[in-house]
C-alpha cells in the first residue's frame, strides 16, 4: 500500500482554519497568532505532514511554474489550448505543469490541492462537466495564488476568464442551417449548468425566434458530455416519427457520437439529417460528408489566457473577461438544398 501524505487541506479543515492560515503556521509566520501557530504546528506533527520535497526545492529557488487543469487532455481543443498557454509561458519565462480532471469535480479539487502544495505560482483552469461547487477555487483566491479561468468558467467576480463567442456562433450555425432547409433543429448539449453550455445554447434559441421557428423542447437536451451517452441520446431521437432533420452539436466528443448515430440508422446527410458540430479542423475534414464546423482558436485562447495570468502574477489585480472569436466552416453537413437529389 502507498504512503498517504496529509495535505494543508486536512489540517486546515481539522482546525477550522484556513489553507492559507495553515501554510502560513508552518512557515513561522507573524501573520498567524502563537497560539494557532502552535496548535498547527503540533497536529501537522502528530499527522506526519511533509511538505513536498519538490516542490520546497522549488520554492527556495523562486519556480517559475505555472499548473494548468483541463477536463480531457486527448481531445484536440484542450492540447491545442496547453501548446497556446506553453509557447506563452516559455516566452515568458515559466515552466508549465499540466493535469487532466478526467471530467470529474473530485479529481479536479485534488489537482488545485497539489498544485498548491507544489507551490505553483499562478493556475489556470477548465471546469471539469460536473462542478458545481467552487468552493476550492474560493480558498485559491483567498490565499491569493493567481487563477484565470478559460472555455468554462465560474466565480466572474473573482477571476479574470477567457471565453469564445459561442453565442453568436450558434445562432450563425442555426441560422445557416435554417436558411438552407432545415426546419426541424435539434440542440444536442452539455450539462445546464456550464456557463459554455447557456451560451451556445442561447445562440441556437435566438436563431429560432429570429426565424420565428417552434422551439421544441423535446429536442434540446441537457446531457452529459459522454460519447456513448450522446450516441444513444441521438438514436433515440431520430427513431421517433417526428425526428429532427438537423443536429447543433455542443463539442467534438458529441458533434461525432451524432454523426455516428445518423449514419448508424442508415440516414443520409445533409439529406436527412444535416449536421453542424462545434469542434476543430484536424478532424472534421477528415469524415464523409465533410463536417460544417463551429471552431474555436484554440492556440490563441492559450495564449490569451496565459497572458492574463501572467499580468495576475505581475500584480495587475483587475478581473478581465476576453473573447476570441470562433470561426465558421460551412462544409458538405449542412446544406440540404446545396445536396439534393433529383
Amino acid at each position: 500500500m502507498g504512503q498517504r501524505r496529509t495535505s494543508l487541506k486536512e489540517i486546515a479543515e481539522q482546525l477550522g482554519v484556513s489553507i492559507a492560515t495553515v501554510s502560513r503556521a508552518l512557515r513561522d509566520s507573524h501573520e498567524v497568532g502563537e497560539e494557532m501557530r502552535i496548535k498547527i504546528q503540533a497536529l501537522a506533527k502528530k499527522l506526519n505532514y511533509r511538505p513536498n520535497p519538490f516542490a520546497q526545492s522549488l520554492k527556495r529557488k523562486t519556480p517559475k511554474v505555472i499548473g494548468v487543469v483541463v477536463p480531457n487532455l486527448v481531445t484536440h481543443y484542450y492540447a491545442a489550448v496547453l501548446d497556446g498557454i506553453e509557447d506563452y509561458a516559455t516566452k515568458s519565462g515559466y515552466a508549465v505543469i499540466a493535469a487532466n480532471s478526467h471530467e470529474d469535480h473530485l479529481r479536479e479539487e485534488k489537482t488545485i490541492d497539489n498544485f498548491v502544495n507544489m507551490y505553483v505560482v499562478g493556475i489556470i483552469a477548465c471546469l471539469a462537466q460536473d462542478t458545481v461547487d467552487y468552493s476550492h477555487f474560493v480558498e485559491i483566491n483567498d490565499m491569493g495564488i493567481p487563477l484565470v479561468f478559460f472555455a468554462r468558467t465560474c466565480l466572474p467576480e473573482m477571476f479574470s476568464s477567457v471565453v469564445s463567442n459561442g453565442d453568436e456562433a450558434a445562432k450563425e450555425a442555426t441560422l445557416h442551417l435554417i436558411d438552407t432547409g432545415s426546419r426541424r433543429i435539434a440542440f444536442i448539449g452539455g450539462p445546464q449548468h456550464l456557463d459554455m453550455m447557456k451560451r451556445r445554447k442561447h445562440g441556437y434559441l435566438e436563431a429560432l425566434r429570429e426565424r420565428k421557428m417552434e422551439i421544441d423542447r423535446s429536442i434540446i437536451v441537457n446531457g452529459n458530455i459522454d460519447f456513448d451517452y450522446a450516441r444513444e441520446t441521438t438514436i433515440k431521437m431520430l427513431q421517433r416519427d417526428d425526428r429532427p432533420d438537423a443536429i447543433l452539436a455542443f463539442n467534438d466528443i458529441i458533434t461525432y457520437a451524432a454523426f455516428d448515430a445518423i449514419k448508424s440508422l442508415g440516414l443520409r446527410i445533409p439529406q436527412d439529417v444535416a449536421i453542424i458540430g462545434f469542434t476543430e479542423t484536424n478532424t472534421s475534414v477528415f469524415v464523409t460528408p465533410k463536417l460544417s464546423a463551429i471552431m474555436d482558436q484554440a492556440h490563441l485562447t492559450g495564449e490569451r489566457v496565459c497572458e492574463l495570468l501572467m499580468r495576475n502574477i505581475n500584480g495587475d489585480k483587475k478581473i478581465y473577461k476576453e473573447v476570441v472569436p470562433m470561426t465558421f466552416e460551412i462544409r458538405e453537413s449542412s446544406n440540404k438544398r446545396m445536396n439534393k437529389e433529383d
